[in-house]
């Protein structure tokens, strides 16, 4: 199996021994499997200090910049697992999360977790094919 690994400066770098994301070819196509993302600033590396909804636009923000490293847009990805704290959270996540994929949204799973890496309050991986 031939795969690439794909990084970008746009997003957070990985904080522990993970690849932004990987592309591996499936016929003519490619399935980019992009590692969670959560909101840190891409710069600093340091979390965002605020609320949910602040933290989920960051985070998808990270999550669109792996994607566009990987030549593909919010429109190519169908599957998304989002990782939540406290479930009282999927209202506000949910909203902003429709904001990001307005038609033809895709497949999803909402967890909660325990803990999130640096306390964040939500966490986003996603698969695209492109």
């Amino acid at each position: 199996m031939q795969r690439s690994i794909v990084r970008t400066d746009k997003a957070p770098a990985a904080i522990g021994p993970y690849s932004q994301a990987v592309a591996v070819p499936i016929g003519d196509k490619k399935m980019i499997f992009c590692s969670g993302q959560i909101a840190l600033d891409p710069v600093t590396g340091v979390l965002l200090d605020g609320d949910v909804t602040a933290q989920t636009r960051l985070t998808l923000d990270n999550l669109s910049a792996v994607l566009a490293a990987a030549g593909a847009t919010y429109a190519n990805v169908v599957k998304t697992t989002i990782f939540l704290v406290d479930m009282a959270d999927f209202a506000a996540v949910n909203a902003v999360y429709g904001e990001r994929f307005t038609s033809d949204p895709p497949a999803r799973a909402t967890v909660a977790a325990v803990g999130l890496p640096r306390n964040a309050r939500v966490e986003i991986e996603a698969i695209a094919i492109v």
